[in-house]
C-alpha cells in the first residue's frame, strides 16, 4: 500500500491549473488570478489629507503650544470630493476633511482635536501635526505597476484593490466541474426519507456531505445520485460523468462481494493507479483516470469518505483552481489525553482543537472514532494525525493536527 503522501503525489501529478475565464469581479472571489492586475491610473491621485483638520504651512506652527497658540487665518474650507480653490499662504490655513486634496502651498495637517476648532481663524496648540497628516500622490499604486500577479488567490482585499483600478471583470483559472455519485442498494435520497424512517433503507448521507465538500473546495457539484449495486448501472453513471473534470464515488471500491466498482472502471478502459493507502480510516482509497478525466474512489463509511476528499481530493481540486498552496499545514498540538491506535497505520483522528491560555494548541478525540460514526465529523474542527509509529501516545505529548475550519485557531477571549 502507498503511503498518504505518496497517494498525494501520484494524484496531483501532471495536473495543471484549468483554463482561463472572464467572471464579473464579485464572481470571483475564493478564485485564483490567471493574469496579473496592471493599474492604469496613480492611487491616491493627489496629494491628500489623512486627518479632519487643518492643511498648514510647517513653517507657520512652529512653536505651537497651549501656552502659546498660532493663529492662522482660514482661507477656505475643502471636503472630500472637492477640490482648492486657493493657495494656502503665510499664515493662512484651509479647513480640510479626510480625503480631500491637499491645497497648494500647505505641508502638513494639523488634526482637529489640536486647535479651537475655528472657521474664521484657528488656533494651533501643538506642533504635532507638523509635516505629517499627508498622503502622497502614489502614496499605494502608481499607474503601470502590476498590482496583482496572476496566481493570487483572490479574497476581499484583492477584490477592493481590483475595484479601486478599474478591473470591473477578470480572468480567473476556471472552477472544475466535479460528477460524483454513490452507490448501493441499501441508499435512498431525502425524497424517500420515509424507507429510512421505517428502517428499509438509509438516507446517502455521503452525497450531501461531498457535494458540500465540493463547494467548500471552490468547485462546482455535480450530483449523479444513487447507484444501485450492479454493473449496468455503474457503468451508465460513469457514461454520464462525461465531460466533467474530476469524477468522484463513493463506496463499491473495497473488496466486498457487491464491490463492483473496479471491474466496471476496468472494463470502461479506466487506467487504474493506485487502489488502497496506509491510512486509517479510509484504507481503500482509488485513483486513476477514465477518458482523461481523474477518478477518485472514496470509501462508503461516512467519515472514511470525509476525510479521504480532505486529504486527497481537496488538493487536486485546488491544483485545478491555480493555488501553489494545495495542503493544510500540520501544527503542533498538546494531547490533553492519552491517544491509542491498534494497526501500524497512519491515523486521521477526528478531534476538537482549542487555543489554550498561553496561547497553545491543545487537542482531545471527540469521542468513538468509528468510520460509521458521523457525528464525530460534525463536531471535529481538527484532523489528529497520529504516525504509524506511534501506538500510544500520552496526555501532554506533542502530535499535529490538520485545521479543519477557522474555529480551531479561534479563542473565546480576545487577546494580544
Amino acid at each position: 500500500m502507498l503511503t498518504v503522501a505518496e497517494a498525494v503525489a501520484r494524484i496531483i501529478d501532471g495536473v495543471h491549473p484549468l483554463a482561463l475565464e472572464r467572471v464579473p469581479l464579485l464572481d470571483a472571489l475564493g478564485q485564483v488570478l490567471a493574469t496579473p492586475i496592471v493599474a492604469p491610473l496613480t492611487l491616491p491621485p493627489w496629494d491628500n489629507s489623512a486627518m479632519d483638520g487643518y492643511a498648514v504651512r510647517a513653517a507657520d506652527i512652529d512653536g505651537a503650544s497651549d501656552a502659546r497658540p498660532t493663529v492662522l487665518r482660514v482661507v477656505e474650507t475643502i471636503a472630500a470630493g472637492q477640490f482648492p480653490t486657493v493657495t494656502v499662504g503665510a499664515g493662512e490655513a484651509a479647513r480640510i476633511m479626510t480625503g480631500a486634496p491637499m491645497p497648494a502651498g500647505a505641508d502638513s495637517v494639523v488634526r482637529v482635536e489640536d486647535t479651537d476648532g475655528g472657521r474664521a481663524q484657528v488656533s494651533v496648540r501643538t506642533v504635532r501635526g507638523s509635516g505629517r497628516n499627508v498622503r502622497p500622490r502614489g502614496e499605494d499604486i502608481r499607474e503601470g505597476d502590476t498590482v496583482l500577479p496572476a496566481g493570487m488567490p483572490i479574497g476581499a482585499a484583492q477584490i477592493g484593490v481590483m475595484a479601486a483600478v478599474g478591473a470591473a471583470a477578470v480572468d480567473v483559472h476556471r472552477r472544475p466541474r466535479v460528477a460524483f455519485f454513490g452507490s448501493g442498494d441499501e441508499l435512498v435520497d431525502l425524497d424517500q426519507f420515509h424507507e429510512a424512517l421505517a428502517g428499509r433503507k438509509i438516507v446517502s448521507s455521503n452525497n450531501y456531505a461531498v457535494h458540500a465538500l465540493i463547494r467548500s473546495a471552490g468547485a462546482v457539484p455535480i450530483n449523479l445520485g444513487i447507484a444501485p449495486d450492479s454493473h449496468d448501472a455503474l457503468r451508465a453513471m460513469l457514461e454520464r460523468a462525461a465531460g466533467s473534470d474530476v469524477i468522484v464515488t463513493t463506496a463499491g471500491i473495497s473488496v466486498g462481494e457487491f464491490d463492483f466498482l473496479r471491474d466496471v472502471l476496468v472494463g470502461l478502459g479506466a487506467e487504474m493507479k493506485f487502489w488502497k493507502v496506509r491510512m486509517r480510516p479510509g484504507a481503500p482509497v482509488g485513483f486513476g483516470s477514465l477518458d482523461g478525466i481523474p477518478w477518485l474512489g472514496l470509501p462508503g463509511n461516512p467519515v472514511s469518505t470525509m476525510v479521504t476528499f480532505e486529504l486527497f481530493a481537496r488538493p487536486l481540486l485546488r491544483r485545478m483552481l491555480g493555488y501553489t498552496r494545495l495542503f493544510r499545514r500540520p501544527v503542533p498540538v498538546v494531547l490533553e489525553e492519552p491517544v491509542t491506535i491498534a494497526a501500524p497505520l497512519t491515523h486521521f483522528l477526528r478531534a476538537i482543537v482549542r487555543v489554550r491560555d498561553d496561547g497553545a494548541l491543545s487537542a482531545r478525540l471527540t469521542g468513538p472514532q468509528g468510520s460509521g460514526i458521523l457525528t464525530s465529523m460534525s463536531l471535529a474542527n481538527a484532523l489528529l494525525v497520529v504516525p504509524e509509529d506511534r501506538p500510544q501516545s500520552r496526555a501532554g505529548d506533542v502530535l499535529h493536527a490538520l485545521l479543519l475550519t477557522d474555529d480551531a485557531g479561534t479563542s473565546a477571549h480576545f487577546s494580544l
